[in-house]
């Protein structure tokens, strides 16, 4: 019962990595085709979508999908005549090459155990397909070449292949099954495959679970090493095989065996589907694996595999190895200061433990970061999914737009990551809808028809900068002050600057558009972009030019786990302030402070009245002073929503990088607090947040206090 659960379970974890590497194929199928649109190196990028059909098709028959396998096989036909040159890479067949791409993505979400896919759809592209490839008339083609050829159509006929196959003895451990081997390779061409029973045990030492089996096995087919190959991706690391050409003619297809194999199965016609409770000479089934969907497959299974999938990530492995080699260094350092501390009146003991203390936090600096590595994904896993985006959406607004995509390896948190896709999506829907003018209005404008939106990444400084630029109509000024009187978000007679102006498209309902449609008009959209990117400490700006485009520049953390951060004190407490929001410190002047109506507190810089939190009494730390207790404290100036805001501390203290640890996980939610940490000397320090800070004080005029 515990191999079968083992097995399951390995299967499970195989599937999983199939549909993983089904959906990066799938990505480089859409990338090339969308490629090909854009008019880049033809022949290059055909191989390249070729190779990532193939693979989906021999993963999928080598499992048992033979939906997916049987649709991967006739887009791959189609795609081999183009690589052959004998269909033209066409607008129309590019968009059948996509919808295909959507098809198949609809099944492997299937696999996934997400629903069902539409199989009307599919068919329907599946006969599109087929009607390109003109099937009707070369099975006819080929049922009058049999009549006339008769018994000769028997021979093989294609490059012969010597096929060493020798699966290691916990092959059937991780979930493998060589009959789906076979099965693929029969798919290339004719075979002939011999057993070997060479490392068979005697009966009493077999292990159920163990494989003792080896092939040889002779194929001929007109396909590459590399085409066989990647029969055996799935298994590469739990078989030994090799693949060797013959360079002499084969004339009978039944090659004699090695002398230490035994022939068990002589065919010269593609192995065919195992029967239902068809058992092999181990006496397993020989059933494929059901597929996710089927009333057969444990749904709580195909659950714990999304779950999985959602939460993991793929680490190159020279990333491992620093970790390990840093791991290695860190218990070298332990036994070392184990051996001083043993030997307390050594000579040179305080130099040496200092050194040892000192090497210990280098180590652990440099293992924090290669951990932090670990989690670090390029922002290509995103990017990827948008020039598909632009392409559907430009065709549906009947727009020429080109996306460019510079940076796509710079690298982010994964869940920095995974939280910036729709911020991201919404400024490109943005830009394709209100950015980039039709292509009537570009050439009357003096403009190429084609629009460019710009997608980059790169790091500045201590963030990550992401940048959405169109070269669109910009924004309309006079149109988004109007806009927002009318919704009574602004009063007429507000004074704004152009600066200003932009700014109101980040206002929740707003929007500038006269017609609803499903691409924009709700007035929803703008305010969570800002929204989400501010949750995960990041910011948006916006910059236009009337005639000339837009840019909208997000800035992001490196990562949410760890943060550089500015210690401060307030009275006898610690608290922490990111250093990406600290804008400059000044001293307190006392003559620049001044109470405004209401009770504001504001203070004078250079010509302008910084609003002012005093943060003793925002964490009603020995209540709320008088203004003359502002001598000698720091303000330390942060940015809110574009606008300066200072907060009174006591003192400034060191800067650190300090590891948040979540409140709302460990204790309760606190408003106006990113989390906490904890200090070197034990103590736990609140981390402020500058943006709901503000938005707390500033949005109720009562200030109440966040901290209790």
């Amino acid at each position: 019962m515990q191999n079968n659960l083992a097995t399951d379970k390995g299967m499970a974890e195989i599937r999983q990595i199939f549909i993983t590497e089904c959906n990066e194929g799938l990505d480089v199928i859409e990338s090339g085709l969308l490629a090909l649109e854009n008019g880049e190196d033809a022949k290059g990028t055909i191989n390249d979508i070729f190779r990532g059909a193939h693979s989906i098709k021999g993963g999928a028959a080598t499992f048992g999908y033979s939906s997916i396998a049987d649709f991967t096989h006739v887009l791959e036909t189609l795609l081999d005549q183009v690589r052959g040159g004998e269909q033209d890479i066409t607008p129309p067949l590019v968009k059948l090459f996509l919808e295909a791409v959507d098809c198949l993505r609809e099944m492997v979400l299937v696999m996934d155990g997400d629903g069902d896919y539409d199989r009307e759809r599919a068919d329907d592209v599946q006969n599109r397909l087929r009607d390109f490839l003109g099937e009707d008339s070369a099975d006819e083609e080929c049922a009058e070449a049999s009549a006339e050829e008769g018994d000769d159509q028997d021979m093989p006929t294609g490059r012969i292949w010597d096929i060493s196959f020798r699966p290691k003895p916990s092959f059937l451990k991780h979930g493998n099954q060589p009959q789906h081997i076979f099965r693929a390779l029969s798919e290339l061409g004719k075979m002939t495959v011999h057993t070997s029973f060479d490392n068979l045990p005697e009966f009493a030492r077999m292990q159920p679970e163990e494989m003792y089996l080896s092939w040889e096995i002779v194929l001929v087919a007109d396909v590459s090493a590399d085409t066989i190959r990647d029969v055996f991706d799935w298994v590469e690391f739990d078989t030994d095989f090799a693949i060797v050409e013959r360079e002499q003619p084969m004339l009978d297809v039944n090659v004699s065996a090695p002398a230490s194999a035994q022939a068990v199965v002589v065919t010269e016609q593609p192995v065919a589907a195992p029967k239902e409770n068809e058992e092999t000479l181990m006496g397993a089934e020989l059933q494929a694996p059901p597929l996710p969907g089927h009333p057969d497959t444990d749904k709580h299974e195909r659950r714990s595999s999304n779950k999985k999938d959602a939460t993991s990530i793929r680490v190159d492995i020279e990333k491992i190895d620093v970790l390990l080699n840093l791991v290695g260094e860190m218990v070298i350092n332990q036994s070392m200061l184990n051996q001083l501390a043993r030997n307390k009146n050594g000579k040179n003991s305080a130099m040496e433990l200092e050194q040892g203390l000192a090497l210990l936090e280098r180590t652990t600096r440099e293992l924090q970061e290669a951990v932090m590595e670990i989690r670090m994904l390029p922002v290509s896993v995103t990017f990827s999914r948008f020039p598909r985006l632009v392409y559907d959406l430009s065709a549906k607004l009947k727009k020429k737009v080109e996306l460019k995509i510079t940076g796509e390896h710079t690298e982010l948190d994964k869940t920095v990551l995974e939280k910036i896709g729709d911020p991201i999506l919404h400024l490109i829907r943005n830009s394709l809808d209100h950015g980039i003018e039709s292509p009537q209005d570009r050439i009357a404008a003096g403009k190429d028809e084609t629009g460019v939106i710009h997608l980059s990444a790169s790091h500045e400084g201590g963030s990550v900068v992401i940048r959405v630029t169109d070269d669109g109509a910009g924004l309309n000024l006079e149109k988004i002050f109007r806009k927002a009187v009318e919704k009574k978000l602004i009063s007429p007679d507000a004074k704004l600057s152009g600066a200003e102006v932009n700014q109101l498209i980040f206002l929740p309902g707003f929007s500038t558009a006269d017609v609803i449609t499903d691409v924009s008009g709700r007035g929803v959209g703008m305010d969570v972009v800002r929204r989400n990117i501010e949750e995960i400490g990041g910011r948006v700006e916006v910059f236009s030019e009337s005639g000339k485009g837009s840019s909208f520049m997000i800035t992001l953390p490196l990562t949410l786990a760890i943060l550089d951060g500015q210690l401060v004190r307030v009275a006898n407490e610690i608290y922490v302030l990111p250093l990406l929001s600290i804008v400059e410190t000044v001293q307190v002047q006392e003559d620049r402070i001044n109470v405004i109506s209401g009770g504001e507190v504001v203070y004078r810089l250079r010509g302008k009245a910084v609003p002012v939190i005093d943060m003793r009494n925002v964490c009603r730390i020995h209540g709320n002073e008088p203004l003359e207790s502002y001598k000698n404290k720091q303000i330390i100036i942060v940015e809110s929503d574009r606008k300066p805001v200072g907060l009174v501390v006591d003192e400034l203290l060191d800067q650190h990088q300090v590891v948040i640890k979540s409140l709302e996980t460990n204790f309760v939610k606190v408003p106006g607090m990113l989390g906490a940490t904890i200090l070197g000397d034990g103590t736990v320090s609140l981390i402020l947040d500058v943006t709901t800070l503000s938005d707390v004080l500033f949005g109720n005029k009562k200030a109440e206090r966040v901290v209790h």
